[in-house]
């Protein structure tokens, strides 16, 4: 999986444990207040809004490595909070990567080939555009290729059906990731081979 790094600095404390720069005077010099748990000590850090572009405004994953006062974290996006009606990043929450420990974490879907029931006339449509997913950090994708070659008109790919070596997907089995729908041109040819059986039975 791509590794994103960003640079970061520790919010500092005064003698009795309060933040010296609280959370809007860092909005206000354009930086995002975070914070890394899990796996250790909680560690609270900014930064820069317009470097979290990068991970945020894209559909891509990643694994995000900060240096903080000399220390590198990985760590996986958590949760975002966003400004309820401006489009400003209010604060993120991570989650620590650790060597061994299995990532829970959201990954594209990318279909791959013509499905049978596009040949027919059908319209693919994607439903699921990211999936969750239970894995080593070594074993991550960057995305998870879905084969939609023999998918027919009327047909759908759900996570049941969806087998990767090394993953566990924790998005339920029953969901629909993607589906071949009729469409009006596919029903017409459909009703004229109907009608054309008929005739010659």
């Amino acid at each position: 999986m791509k590794v994103l790094e960003l640079k970061a600095e520790k919010r500092e404390k005064d003698a009795v444990g309060n933040f010296l720069k609280d959370s809007k005077q860092l909005r206000r010099e354009g930086r995002v207040p975070c914070v890394i748990y899990g796996g250790g000590e909680n560690i609270s850090f900014s930064v820069e809004a317009k470097e979290l572009k990068a991970l945020v405004y894209t559909p891509n994953s990643f694994i995000v490595e900060f240096t903080i006062d000399g220390q590198t974290e990985k760590a996986v996006l958590r949760e975002i909070q966003f400004h309820p009606v401006k489009e400003e990043i209010l604060h993120i929450d991570f989650y620590r990567v650790m060597p061994g420990k299995p990532i829970a974490i959201d990954i594209p879907v990318k279909l791959e080939g013509i499905a049978e029931g596009v040949k027919q006339g059908g319209k693919l449509s994607l439903s699921r555009r990211k999936l969750r997913v239970l894995a080593l950090e070594e074993n991550l994708p960057d995305e998870l290729k879905i084969d939609v070659s023999a998918l027919e008109l009327g047909k759908s790919i759900f996570v049941n059906d969806i087998h990767i070596d090394g993953l566990q997907i924790l998005t339920p089995g029953t969901t629909a990731v993607c589906a071949v729908r009729m469409t009006r041109a596919a029903r017409g040819a459909a009703a004229a081979t109907a009608a054309a059986t008929a005739k010659k039975k």
